[in-house]
């Protein structure tokens, strides 16, 4: 058979998502189209970070999130999925209890560390976004952590996960020396070089550089994000809602998202930013299509 359906599920801090995937193995490099995508906005990192216990109303709902999961993977006739839950189902307490109630509706949840989960992000062909006489500096930015990577000419240089993200910042659990630790690991490794490139993913980047252009490959300068974030943090979260007409669980967090990316584009004094749309459900897509190749 040709083609293949995947699945990709991202159990984040704010959202949890479902991508299904046609997958065409006559074309090289085989190419994947985006049959499905589905967001719910769970928010199970107000329960990990404040409590670090998923409580029951989130729990069911994310168990019958998976549920309606498995049985749209199951109409869409998907033939091999992956689930990966990040940050928040880190700092659970109940996390184990969480995957062994999703086990039972039919899907497997591995919990990945911050590493792994910007690995599969960049494996999404983020190198064919980058040209090798260049310097960039990767930022992903989520709910619960921030995923910074240097590449110089080609060749991934340093990467660290920070326990900085959206919905740790709006629940005051962001820590000062947090803080001050990715502010010195950017400015360490990036004071040899002169020019550096930014490339941002995740939900909030993908809209911000919606606001500011609507093609997914235009650069965005720290001049130009810095005007928008003012522009939105000048309304109040119900006229971000109501009068720019920004969903409600994006209103919030994109202003601390905004804050990150600005902190770490002026410390590593970063040319400009670009985001290319792809995340972590699109890096899971190109693992299991790579794994499935080495077969």
């Amino acid at each position: 058979m040709s083609s293949v359906r995947y699945g990709a599920i991202d159990i984040g801090s704010n959202a949890v998502r479902l991508l299904i995937a046609e997958v065409n193995r006559e074309i090289e490099p085989i190419q994947f189209k985006k049959e499905a995508l589905i967001r719910v906005p769970l928010r199970l990192g107000d329960d990990a970070f404040i409590h670090h216990h998923i409580s029951v109303p989130k729990f069911d709902n994310m168990v019958k999130t998976m549920q309606a999961f498995r049985n749209l993977m199951d109409v869409y006739r998907v033939s091999e999925y992956m689930a990966c839950a990040t940050s928040a189902m880190r700092e659970a307490d109940n996390g184990a209890d969480i995957i062994k109630a999703c086990q039972q509706v039919g899907v497997d949840i591995q919990i990945i560390d911050g590493g792994k989960e910007a690995r599969i992000i960049y494996s999404s062909h983020l190198q064919d976004q980058m040209n090798s006489d260049k310097v960039y500096l990767y930022i992903d930015v989520g709910g619960g952590s921030t995923e910074i990577s240097l590449f110089a000419y080609g060749t991934l240089v340093a990467s660290k996960s920070f326990n900085l993200g959206t919905i740790r910042i709006l629940d005051n659990q962001d820590k000062t020396e947090t803080w001050d630790d990715m502010r010195g690991w950017v400015k360490e490794h990036t004071k040899k070089y002169k020019h550096i490139y930014g490339i941002g993913t995740g939900g909030n980047i993908n809209k911000l550089s919606r606001i500011a252009n609507e093609k997914a490959d235009k650069p965005m300068s720290y001049a130009k994000l810095r005007a928008i974030y003012e522009h939105l943090n000048a309304y109040s979260l119900k006229d971000r809602i109501h009068v720019l007409g920004l969903k409600q669980d994006r209103a919030d967090v994109i202003i601390p998202a905004a804050e990150i990316f600005l902190t770490i584009m002026r410390i590593g004094r970063l040319k400009n930013i670009v985001a290319p749309r792809v995340g972590l459900v699109d890096g899971i897509i190109q693992t299991l299509i790579d794994k499935n190749l080495q077969k």
